[in-house]
């Protein structure tokens, strides 16, 4: 912990036998010049919550579907909003590093112990101890500090200022120091980053608050953003999650004008090629070969250009070699890609490795696509289990049943294959055969087929969602446009 050098041109005349707060004062609840409600200016990059299955299966904002309430607002709307900004760019993980936390609360450490257990911090080591800003100090008198140090002090802002002195006089400077304290105050705030605190953090918080607040003090400056990545998963073989996969990236980039990249990693059987009509000499195989080599210039050279906004990864769906590729070489691989785009779509292949369930527990949002019968509730059951154990802090999963009313086949009913997995389906779409059939065979997406269907406005606002963007408002044109139209 090093102390900022030079005077404050913003200097707010801070005292430091200030007092921030009242002695009784529980950190924990709402504090009262935060009490009274006001709107978010950030509610709009929420992810929306899953709908009911309406009568018309294609509408997604149906109020027939049930749209579950908004969750209350949390009682510190100032982590709510920075949590709902960052949500709608890809989380970054927490380095390798061994965190020490000294509390004072339980629920404190509760909160930082659950943090631990997400999946941005499974490189990270954290021990959790009692006592306080006070216990920090006197355990480093004879041991080196950590790179990351988190402590709590509830005492006014005159005692956390003394006890924080003595913290400096035995702490590495290579440490990095984040405070949790009782007082909501900027002049407070504004003394601690002076004396060197990387971050002053007041509850209630959330445990992916906390997360993200520790990743942020590792963040490349180099990099301005990581791109979300969407992970699309088929709950058994031939359930159409490739389509929906290249159609929804497809509706991200021409119907909400930004930037994303296809991965296929399928590598022997992939589609993308195929449904974009590619056929790069590239792709996706030789960037797992040599993971070291790939910079954004090879990148580029690697990936093919579907439409202006739209780059594929695409496989070479061959069976000329065997593909026995590591886990590592995948996870280095995308996320070296998430870097190129605001939003990365993977599509993956129905295998089980140790890469696909890397993959599937570290994406920002993973949708599985199923057909209404029993294999694919079981695998899908599986999977959506698997998920809430190893993410207790992400949104579920996002449920889209494919191939709804094959004419001649039994079903399970939508309703009863949602209850089964306690999961209401995001997106219900009918069989079409004679419509998806003429886009994979014209090597074409639903929007150019079908540019006004039913099942491509639909995959337009599931990409919406996905991606927690507006589509931009159509250029009016003047009526004297078309006179200076060239023929």
């Amino acid at each position: 912990m090093r102390a900022s050098p030079g005077p404050d041109p913003f200097d707010l005349q801070f005292d430091a036998d200030d007092d921030f707060g009242a002695p009784g004062d529980d950190a924990w609840g709402a504090p009262a010049a935060l009490s009274a409600p006001s709107r978010d200016p950030f509610a709009d990059l929420e992810p929306p919550p899953t709908a009911a299955v309406a009568a018309d299966p294609l509408r997604i904002d149906s109020p027939a579907r049930g749209r579950q309430p908004a969750a209350p607002a949390t009682e510190n709307p100032v982590h709510e909003m920075m949590a709902s900004a960052e949500a709608a760019f890809g989380d970054t993980s927490v380095p390798r590093i061994t965190i020490h936390a000294f509390t004072e609360r339980d629920r404190t450490a509760d909160l930082i112990e659950h943090a631990a257990k997400d999946r941005r911090m499974e490189r990270a080591t954290v021990t959790v101890r009692e006592g306080g800003l006070g216990a920090a100090v006197t355990a480093y008198q004879n041991q080196p500090t950590p790179p990351l140090l988190v402590v709590e002090c509830c005492e006014g802002g005159a005692q956390l200022l003394a006890h924080l002195d003595k913290l400096a006089e035995v702490c590495d400077p290579g440490s990095k120091v984040v405070v949790i304290g009782a007082a909501n105050d900027i002049a407070l705030y504004r003394e601690l980053m002076r004396r060197g605190v990387s971050e002053y953090l007041v509850p209630p918080m959330k445990p992916l608050q906390f997360v993200r607040s520790i990743a942020g003090l590792y963040a490349d400056p180099s990099a301005p953003f990581v791109g979300r990545q969407i992970a699309f998963c088929g709950a058994k073989g031939g359930v159409g999650a490739s389509t929906l996969a290249h159609n929804v990236a497809h509706a991200i980039t021409e119907r909400l004008a930004a930037n994303a990249v296809l991965v296929d990693l399928d590598l022997a059987f992939g589609t993308a090629g195929l449904d974009f009509n590619q056929d790069p000499l590239q792709g996706v195989a030789d960037a797992l070969g040599e993971p070291d080599r790939l910079d954004p210039v090879l990148m580029d050279r690697m990936m093919a250009r579907c439409t202006d906004r739209l780059s594929l990864f695409a496989a070479p769906a061959s069976l000329d070699q065997d593909y026995d590729i590591s886990a590592d070489a995948f996870e280095e691989v995308t996320q070296k890609i998430r870097g190129a785009a605001p939003f990365v779509v993977l599509d993956l292949p129905h295998v089980w490795t140790a890469w696909k369930r890397r993959i599937l527990l570290s994406s920002d949002d993973l949708v599985i696509v199923a057909t209404p019968d029993l294999a694919s509730l079981r695998n899908a059951k599986n999977l959506v289990d698997l998920v809430r154990r190893a993410r207790p802090n992400d949104a579920a999963p996002r449920l889209i049943l494919n191939q709804v009313g094959v004419p001649g086949r039994p079903e399970i009913p939508v309703k009863d294959f949602g209850e089964a997995l306690d999961l209401v389906p995001a997106l219900v779409l009918p069989f079409e055969p004679k419509l998806f059939g003429q886009a994979a065979n014209n090597g074409q997406m639903l929007a150019e087929v079908a540019p006004r269907g039913k099942t491509t406005e639909a995959l337009a606002e599931l990409a919406q969602q996905i991606s927690r963007r507006e589509a931009p408002a159509p250029q009016k044109s003047s009526l004297l446009s078309g006179l200076f139209r060239r023929k």
